[in-house]
């Protein structure tokens, strides 16, 4: 699956996407028979693709961006566990770090909650975390993660942290999704666990790769709805629609083409410089609202044309279903929409 073809990505080169689904598909099968294995599987897949996928904002953008749908048209699960992986490495790109070392997983935890805080602290041995950050998906397993924590009341500042350190502790969790199961997120504590300093106060977010990031969320998105609306397509081709599953096959068809394009152009923006500060904050609310109301408008599309059916007997397709309802809800919906309502008042040009 291309978002665009033909694509100019140099080491994008280094894949073929059709393996890679089809890997991604079989580790997601292994993952539901051999729980002991997963998410340990994925992660593997993570470091692999991590060591040859391009970064964002370098030419290869729409190659990043289609080696994620791929797999999340595969399978979610091993994409959830990939993408962040991926995050983690370009967020150190562009802090001018060095490359992970081989073998090592990264996470990213950077969400916060009312409940829950993460002090970083600088001491005469380098600087210090101390505190919970919440919502830290996979931290039992991966290696190492890029965490944001408060330097003051309200600075920020991204650390890298190996979580295999001392003062360490996932948190008990009621993680019990139906979705997304095997990518387990819990409160995570550091009690004066060493870190490094990743870009300075505030640079984690008013960096340029902030929003090409959560573009290449929405990338995923759009691959698991791509997975899902596969499954539309095969009961059709397999017996002869009538007018109103013809008009199902064409408004998810009208979906997706609209999630496609918008990634595919605000992949040349990234490229082109254009999706730098206020002007790539906007595109990524713009990118996001439309995979994401896409997304929506296939799983409602698909569950009209199939019925209960497929939910209920087709164990593939319900958890197609279930771990893309889940992932989708990182978009905030209409508070997503309204602050592109005032984003764009705010820039005082008429965007039409």
């Amino acid at each position: 699956m291309r978002l665009r073809a033909p694509v100019a990505a140099r080491r994008h080169e280094a894949f073929d996407l059709d393996e890679l689904a089809v890997r991604a598909r079989e580790l997601g099968c292994k993952a539901r028979k051999l729980s002991d294995d997963w998410p340990r599987a994925g992660l593997s897949l993570a470091a692999e693709v991590g060591r040859q996928a391009p970064w964002p904002g370098e030419g290869s953008t729409l190659g990043l961006w289609e080696i994620l749908a791929n797999l999340g048209a595969a399978d979610l699960a091993v994409a959830r566990a990939v993408e962040p992986h991926l995050d983690a490495l370009a967020i150190l790109h562009q802090a001018g770090r060095p490359r992970p070392e081989e073998g090592t997983t990264w996470g990213v935890f950077a969400a916060e909650g009312k409940d829950a805080r993460l002090e970083a602290r600088e001491t005469a041995d380098g600087w210090r975390l101390d505190g919970v950050k919440p919502w830290c998906s996979l931290a039992a397993e991966v290696s190492h993660a890029v965490v944001t924590a408060y330097t003051g009341a309200s600075n920020r500042r991204a650390f890298a942290v190996r979580l295999q350190a001392p003062g360490v502790t996932s948190e008990s969790s009621e993680w019990s999704p139906h979705g997304l199961r095997g990518i387990v997120s819990t409160p995570v504590r550091f009690d004066d666990v060493p870190a490094v300093p990743v870009g300075d106060d505030g640079w984690y977010l008013e960096r340029a790769g902030f929003a090409w990031g959560g573009m290449g969320v929405a990338a995923v998105w759009y691959g698991g709805a791509l997975g899902v609306a596969r499954r539309l397509w095969s009961g059709y081709t397999s017996r002869e629609p009538d007018q109103i599953g013809l008009m199902q096959l064409g408004a998810a068809d009208l979906a997706l083409g609209a999630a496609r394009a918008v990634l595919a152009e605000a992949a040349d923006d990234v490229d082109a410089g254009r999706a730098e500060a206020d002007c790539g904050a906007l595109l990524a609310l713009r990118v996001r609202g439309v995979v994401a109301d896409a997304v929506e408008q296939v799983l409602r599309t698909v569950d009209h044309a199939l019925g209960p059916a497929p939910l209920a007997f087709d164990a593939e397709h319900a958890q197609r279903v279930a771990d893309l309802r889940l992932y989708v809800r990182q978009h905030h919906a209409e508070r997503d929409a309204a602050t592109l309502g005032r984003s764009l008042l705010a820039a005082g040009t008429m965007p039409w």
